[in-house]
């Protein structure tokens, strides 16, 4: 299968553009640099030069492609305003993708966040929460999910708050450059409250297999971790770093603060019954044991 990937170079997306070239596929990656055009390049992968922005470029690359993994995002928290403009950004490169694969029933994997179920590990057939700092990525992952009916094989993997790899990546990578520009190593409350996590190698096969098997407007878990405690997080990122573990006031974290203050454990076991998928890579407060001081 020839794939159309957006947020090829990311994090993620490099270990997706990884998965997919060793079993088989070839990709077409969307690259917003020179750099990243080579990088993508000395990966076996075609290019293809533009930004979520560039719609007719998005366009081009899923009509002419045999399927769609979307990650790109911009990844912007600084403000309010500037999350805003990401969500609407990425709400309008999916719609161009979803115009230009309507009635031909490829796929088309989107990305989205485990749900919120309080007192209870959430599951895939929980629906996502349409309110809050990111609500409008919720509702624009339920409009995808909703061209099932017009002939799109759309489908959501449902990543938890931290994607992890060797020591970085998601809300506790983020704990970790907040606890090294503060010079302590912070959680919100009594720092009890849970958070799932994979491991990106992890999380990249369940896109191939979304991409490969899932049915339509179906939605999937990569859950390794149902829950690590905030408290135990930071208490791993103080040790590596050599800095004072202690709670801090959720207004550290400024628009992700609601949302770093809440319990929200997730499961997978759907997702690792129905795919067949077996996380295979170290947990996240054994990854983060990776952190260099």
């Amino acid at each position: 299968m020839r794939v159309f990937v957006t947020g090829g170079t990311g994090l993620i997306g490099s270990a997706v553009v990884a998965e997919l070239i060793g079993h088989g596929h070839t990709v077409l990656a969307l690259v917003r640099s020179r750099a990243s055009e080579q990088t993508i390049e000395a990966a076996g992968v075609e290019p293809l030069r533009g930004t979520l922005r560039d719609l007719d470029v998005i366009r081009a690359g899923a009509a002419e492609t045999d399927g769609v993994i979307h990650l790109a995002f911009a990844n912007d928290f600084s403000s309010p305003e500037a999350l805003a403009g990401a969500i609407a950004e990425e709400a309008a490169a999916l719609t161009t993708i979803g115009e230009a694969l309507l009635d031909t029933d490829r796929p088309l994997v989107v990305v989205s966040g485990t749900p919120r179920a309080p007192g209870r590990l959430s599951t895939e057939a929980d629906p996502l929460q349409t309110d809050g700092p990111v609500g409008g990525r919720a509702r624009t992952v339920t409009a995808i999910l909703n061209l099932a009916l017009r002939g799109i094989r759309s489908t959501a993997v449902r990543l938890p708050r931290t994607v992890h790899n060797n020591g970085t990546g998601g809300f506790a990578g983020l704990l970790t450059n907040i606890a090294r520009r503060t010079g302590k190593s912070g959680y919100p409350g009594d720092g009890k409250q849970r958070w799932p996590a994979v491991h990106a190698l992890d999380a990249a096969v369940l896109f191939r297999l979304a991409l490969e098997q899932a049915e339509a407007g179906t939605s999937w878990h990569a859950v390794a971790d149902e829950g690590d405690r905030v408290r135990d997080i930071a208490t791993v990122i103080g040790r590596r770093l050599g800095l004072p573990v202690e709670s801090v006031p959720s207004e550290t974290y400024g628009s992700l603060g609601p949302i770093f203050a809440t319990d929200q454990p997730s499961s997978s076991a759907y997702t690792r019954q129905m795919l067949n998928w077996e996380p295979k890579h170290p947990g996240l407060l054994a990854d983060l044991e990776n952190i260099q001081p």
